[in-house]
């Protein structure tokens, strides 16, 4: 998403093949879009990009939600109804250059519509071949229940972080259960863990953080001071705070997968990285004991954009 939506001005398009390029040379396995990010703009550089290589990784996608183009620009959809989901693979299809989509999301719950209906068109699209596994985002446990009834789901995404356990109600057991993969997206908490903190007044008009309760500027300042014993833990150990909240995402079970975005070749290298981080146990029991102590201020949504949603969430 990062490289072309959401997060003020994205990179040129020629830094942003470096980038994808760069993480598939760097053995990353797992490229995750949708038909909303840039309002297909991602998907096309996506596929442009990584069209050629594309038996060496898994591509995933989500429909469901998209862009309408009105006067003043794109209009945001949240449609799950069959017709508009079938649009929306097939368009995915053309933009990533591809036959099959190996793992697609229905990106939220249409809730005018009963879940089981949109997972009955997503198991049509596997039928047909057009898709090869179905996925859920941000949903809560007894939507993930009852989809499955209608088809097995390979996948949840949801928002899970150090700042942001809201899965861990009820979405991560039902995962456990069931051996749903479950994906965690913005693990390093949208730049929330990043080295130095982040003047969040001069975020771009277009950065969808100015939306977001945590990255208001007395929330924000709030947020600084309860990650300052992972700051320090971090510095002692000799890694970013972002890298030592991958590490502790990443051991959540073996079933929990992160995909951290990124513009930038040096954070790239940094998310990777993490993966391969070892603690010993003593580290390792210090890290769970400063991620429990944070406190997050601020709700992760907006309240029209919480509206939008299906998931259990601990009240800030």
């Amino acid at each position: 998403m990062n490289l072309s939506h959401a997060y003020g001005a994205p990179p040129s398009a020629e830094d942003a093949r470096r980038v994808l390029l760069r993480a598939l040379e760097l053995g990353v396995t797992h490229f995750d879009t949708a038909t909303l990010y840039g309002f297909g703009a991602n998907e096309e550089l996506v596929g442009n990009v990584l069209g050629p290589y594309r038996s060496r990784f898994t591509l995933a996608s989500k429909g469901g939600v998209f862009g309408i183009k009105t006067e003043s620009g794109f209009k945001r959809v949240i449609d799950g109804r069959p017709e508009s989901l079938r649009a929306n693979c097939e368009a995915s299809l053309r933009n990533l250059r591809t036959d099959v989509i190996d793992l697609y999301y229905l990106h939220r719950w249409d809730k005018r519509l009963p879940i089981e209906d949109s997972v009955g068109t997503l198991a049509m699209l596997a039928k047909e071949g057009k898709i090869r596994q179905i996925g859920l985002s941000e949903v809560s446990a007894s939507t993930l229940r009852r989809a499955q009834r209608v088809h097995p789901i390979a996948a949840v995404q949801s928002e899970y972080s150090a700042m942001t356990r809201n899965p861990e109600i009820g979405v991560l057991e039902v995962c456990r259960e069931s051996g749903i993969a479950f994906i965690a997206f913005s693990p390093v908490g949208r730049g929330m863990f990043s080295l130095e903190p982040i003047d969040v007044r001069s975020f771009e008009a277009n950065d969808i953080r100015r939306a977001m309760p945590r990255f208001e500027v007395a929330h924000y300042a709030a947020n600084q001071e309860t990650l300052k014993p992972l700051r320090a833990l971090a510095a002692e150990l000799g890694h970013s705070p972002a890298q030592l909240a991958l590490a502790w995402l990443l051991r959540r079970g073996d079933n929990v997968l992160a995909i951290p975005g990124t513009t930038q070749l040096s954070h790239l290298q940094e998310n990777i990285d993490a993966g391969d981080l070892q603690l010993n146990e003593e580290a390792q029991k210090r890290l769970d004991a400063v991620v429990e102590s944070i406190q997050p201020a601020g709700n992760r949504y907006s309240l029209a954009t919480q509206a939008e949603i299906d998931t259990e969430e601990w009240p800030s």
